[in-house]
């Protein structure tokens, strides 16, 4: 592989303030990726993950001039930050997470698709392409092909459950759904030249990213300023001065990320409990997934043979519901953006879920106190100045 990174000043003093990690795609810090590639996505401030995915250069989403809201955030897609204790990049951007081979390896999961059966999974957006839409249906005819499209926000639109006077409105991050060829009864109404298809199951895949303090705006300038004065070796330039990357930017949430996460992953997971559903994905950052532990109870978990995980003490010996965790690669191979890799595929349950979150982890936080009520404890303690005579 050609290395295609350049190392940050060696000298650099602040290494351990947050930076921005990759912007428009591509690594900025703690390595400067340099490449055509990488230089051409930033000067068009354009989306790699989602020019990949349709095929054609596709702008950030958050490169609105008119909007100072995404123009603040424009073209960051990860921070890198040691709120876990080693560095590591949270992901801020959805999109970041549009990898065709982990798409591709969801859908196999989800759907059972052996390894051997070739699968093509699109955006449904390209529908509106007639070349594109010809060439997916032609893939629907193919018996020995599994066809898939999926919505999300920019693809096509999210889908999800209304709200009812007894439940909340709930959107999926992204639906995948079975393409799957026409009876010969529908086929006999149709226009010539016009294919007969039907839906078949449809899954979910829930991506969790990460909120963080402050703003991006000082960041964002900075980098959009240099490469405006330096198109030419911008990345050589960054690479000498990588405090570009860090003015201002400020950590996850850490707090907020298993708030505001883990109600609506239970639901969902139960959601597409039923017959025309084959389940739900979660997919995980690491430093996610390691802020998550003391939440869970720091869960003990066991191989399966088929290399996919268990909690310790789940019995079950099938699962419809599974959590990725993957972490970006520390550099990127060719000027191409760094690759996204899983670490653990872990099958899973609501149930589960909340076992951990509702009975082990609180149990745990008990036990940990040893009898002594650690509430108790720190009450008497702020008590006894005032309160001399406080009994033991």
């Amino acid at each position: 592989m050609v290395n295609a990174n350049h190392a940050i000043r060696s000298d650099y003093g602040s290494a351990n303030r947050p930076h921005v990690s990759e912007w428009f795609g591509h690594r900025v810090f703690p390595v400067v990726s340099h490449s055509p590639a990488s230089l051409d996505d930033q000067l068009k401030h354009a989306c790699p993950f989602l020019s990949n995915a349709l095929g054609s250069v596709q702008r950030c989403v958050k490169s609105d001039e008119t909007d100072k809201t995404k123009r603040n955030s424009a073209g960051v897609c990860t921070i890198s930050s040691t709120s876990n204790g080693p560095r590591q990049d949270w992901l801020v951007c959805p999109y970041r997470a549009l990898d065709s081979r982990l798409m591709i390896d969801m859908v196999r999961r989800l759907f059972s698709v052996p390894a051997s059966t070739p699968v093509v999974v699109r955006p449904a957006l390209i529908l509106a392409s007639a070349d594109a839409r010809t060439s997916f249906l032609d893939k629907v005819g193919n018996p020995e092909t599994r066809t898939f499209l999926y919505f999300q926000g920019k693809l096509g639109g999210e889908i999800g459950l209304p709200k009812t006077p007894a439940s909340p409105a709930m959107s999926f991050d992204v639906t995948v759904v079975e393409i799957l060829p026409g009876s010969q009864a529908a086929l006999s109404i149709l226009s010539f030249g016009e294919t007969a298809v039907r839906l078949g199951k449809y899954g979910v895949i829930e991506l969790q990213t990460t909120d963080t303090h402050g703003s991006y705006r000082q960041t964002v300038e900075a980098l959009t300023n240099a490469l405006n004065l330096h198109p030419a070796n911008f990345h050589e330039q960054l690479a000498e001065n990588p405090e570009w990357a860090g003015k201002k930017v400020e950590g996850p949430n850490v707090s907020n990320v298993f708030k505001r996460t883990f109600y609506q992953v239970a639901f969902k997971f139960q959601a597409t409990k039923r017959d025309s559903s084959v389940g739900c994905i979660l997919v995980l950052p690491k430093p996610v997934w390691d802020s998550w532990q003391p939440f869970l109870g720091a869960p003990e978990l066991k191989k399966a043979a088929d290399g996919t995980y268990r909690f310790a003490d789940d019995e079950s010996t099938s699962s419809s519901d599974w959590i990725y965790v993957f972490d970006v690669a520390a550099q990127s191979e060719d000027g191409a953006p760094a690759r996204l890799a899983v670490d653990i595929v872990l099958g899973t349950s609501a149930a589960q879920l909340s076992r951990a979150a509702l009975d082990v982890a609180p149990r745990r936080a008990v036990e940990g106190q040893g009898q002594a009520d650690a509430v108790v404890t720190s009450l008497r303690r702020r008590l006894r100045a005032n309160l001399p005579g406080l009994e033991a």
